[in-house]
């Protein structure tokens, strides 16, 4: 291999379909010729797409100008998650044709590693179709930070719940004991533990760039890393945070040589592929906006020497970018040695051959057509949308299940979603026998943000706006109230108003509307403390689960509602998965009995 061959392996950027508003098709086409024939780069993160059969013929295309390169190395396409309830370019635009699934987060609502499993193999099955090979996930961080926007992306609050489903997802990624030609390759993030954001700003964002760890939580903040380690995963992404009032150097995770060299390769012996998060070294537009370089602590020096100081620690290959010719140089000056860039490169290459991509590189269109559209793959996410609901208050009979024939009035949510409930909507409260709410969590709006309003940040609490307008709503009839618990938005406020208060973590209309009439049960349990107030979120530590004083409810908290019936049986712990505490309170945490709602 030239020495452009081997350093175009090290470069992931995005590759973009053409789409109205977006790129024309001669103007994508030219991108993509010009990374694979010039820079001679061989992976790509697909940031769009209308249609699995869109995907994968592009997919092809690809595929066919990495055929017809000298060595013809065949392209390793990835993807954030296209399943969710939420779409975004930051962290995963869904595909309207694939299965729906509640966020990460609904699954451990659920708590069962097969459930869990079940959505690994859905999403390999659909990624497999479609030409994607790596997923770019999932998320073994901790959602200690009640604050922190990328929450919803994790398995959780709880340690070795968070690990065991974690791992199972990523199982079913790989379809079997090893990964092979029938498996998408998970890269699991963000190491070392993205979870304990300064104040739940996320370092995506570079005013917010501090990772803090005022409990002393690295090593629990590590646990689902090693656990997946043990277990053979076989890519890994260091997060953007720099870790303050530690014993690491205060700059980014992928610089930082106490993590990656001291911590990753060397304690934890792990030998697979370390990849950046995305434009940690260079920058690129995304969504109309530049975006990086996020390279916190080495924002004066210059791109050449932040790659050297990351490749050198042990990183493989840079998210986002497309410079190669900084790595060639740098090799070219003596700064990086031919034979440290071969280490990544037979890692890099060796990916692609397990994944089988040299013997089979292109996909069939109505195989993504089908899959895609599978309803047998389409029914497991709207199951799991359905068992990931919580119902937080006891219901009251005479509330739940809704009857036929009663007269409903809707905010937030669209009675017309399903015929299947007999409800009378009706255009006013004053009208109704029941008043049937969804709100999001709250989240403030910043102006300030390169992200948009993609990113929900901010307060926990509702507005008094809010909160007035459900007591005068309540004041007319019994209110029911659906919260998305995208975070662990503050109820308190609410409890004096509502009828039922349920959260889920991604549902559509129609299986919320089920859930109401008793179609479905309620089988979900909180996979994260809610906090009385956010006073008591600005007192707790980023890093230690379970730390805001006198949760108004607790992790595992729930009432198991079985279809069609009404129940006031409270579920308290997790299910499914056992506790890492064996019955000890987590750290900081008092224990059970101590941590009533009233």
């Amino acid at each position: 291999m030239t020495l452009g061959e081997k350093a175009g392996l090290a470069f992931h950027p995005p590759t973009e379909l053409p789409e109205v508003g977006g790129l024309t098709e001669e103007q994508a086409v030219s991108i993509s010729r010009s990374h694979i024939q010039d820079k001679q780069i061989s992976h790509f993160n697909v940031l769009n797409g209308a249609s699995p059969q869109d995907i994968a013929a592009w997919a092809n295309g690809l595929q066919e100008i990495a055929g017809s390169t000298r060595l013809g190395i065949p392209v390793t396409l990835s993807s954030d998650p296209r399943n969710g309830y939420r779409s975004t370019p930051f962290t995963g635009q869904s595909v309207a044709a694939l299965s729906k699934w509640p966020e990460a987060i609904g699954m451990a609502a659920i708590g069962d590693p097969d459930r869990a499993r079940e959505f690994g193999d859905t999403a390999r099955r659909e990624f497999l179709a479609m030409g994607i090979r790596v997923y770019l996930g999932p998320q073994a961080d901790l959602f200690t930070e009640p604050r922190w926007p990328r929450g919803f992306g994790t398995f959780g609050e709880e340690p070795v719940r968070a690990s065991v489903l974690a791992r199972s997802f990523i199982s079913g990624l790989r379809g079997g004991p090893k990964i092979d030609r029938q498996s998408v390759s998970a890269v699991i993030k963000h190491f070392p533990g993205g979870g304990p954001q300064k104040d739940g700003n996320d370092a995506l964002d570079k005013r917010f760039p501090d990772q803090i760890y005022p409990g002393g939580q690295q090593d629990l903040h590590l646990r689902p890393f090693e656990d997946a380690i043990r277990d053979g995963v076989t890519q890994i992404m260091a997060y953007y945070g720099r870790p303050v009032g530690t014993t690491w150097d205060e700059v980014g995770f992928a610089f930082n040589a106490p993590v990656v060299r001291d911590l990753l390769r060397g304690r934890l012996e792990y030998d697979g592929i370390a990849m950046t998060d995305w434009n940690v070294v260079g920058s690129s537009i995304i969504d109309g906006k530049q975006f990086g370089p996020n390279s916190y602590g080495l924002d004066d020096v210059d791109v050449d020497e932040r790659m050297r100081i990351a490749f050198l620690n042990g990183i493989d290959q840079f998210g986002g970018d497309d410079i190669p010719q900084v790595l060639i140089r740098l090799v070219h000056d003596g700064l990086v040695s031919e034979d440290r860039l071969d280490v990544s490169v037979r890692r890099l290459l060796m990916e692609k051959f397990r994944l089988g991509l040299f013997d089979n590189r292109f996909v069939d269109l109505e195989t993504a057509r089908e899959v895609g559209s599978d309803p047998v793959l389409a029914a497991k996410g709207r199951r799991a949308q359905a068992d990931a609901i919580v119902l937080l208050t006891e219901a009251r009979s005479e509330v739940l299940p809704v009857r036929a024939g009663t007269r409903v009035y809707a905010e937030g949510i669209d009675l017309r979603a399903s015929t299947r409930h007999g409800f009378v909507p009706v255009n006013l409260p004053a009208e109704a026998e029941v008043i049937v709410l969804q709100l999001d969590s709250p989240w403030e709006p910043d102006p300030d943000s390169p992200l948009g309003d993609h990113f929900r940040g901010g307060s926990l609490e509702f507005s008094a706006a809010v909160i007035g307008h459900i007591a005068d709503l309540a004041s007319h009839a019994p209110v029911v109230i659906f919260v998305y618990l995208e975070r662990p938005a503050v109820l308190t406020p609410l409890l004096p108003h509502v009828a039922s208060l349920l959260a889920h973590f991604g549902a559509s209309d129609q299986i919320l509307l089920d859930s109401l009439v008793g179609l479905t049960g309620f089988n979900g349990t909180l996979p994260f403390d809610l906090p009385r107030s956010m006073a008591a979120v600005a007192a707790s530590r980023e890093d230690v689960p379970f730390d805001t004083e006198r949760p108004l409810f607790r992790h595992g908290e729930g009432t198991k509602v079985p279809a069609a019936m009404v129940s006031t049986t409270v579920t308290n712990g997790p299910t499914a998965v056992p506790s890492s505490t064996e019955g000890e309170p987590a750290p900081g945490k008092s224990s059970a009995h101590e941590r009533r709602r009233a």
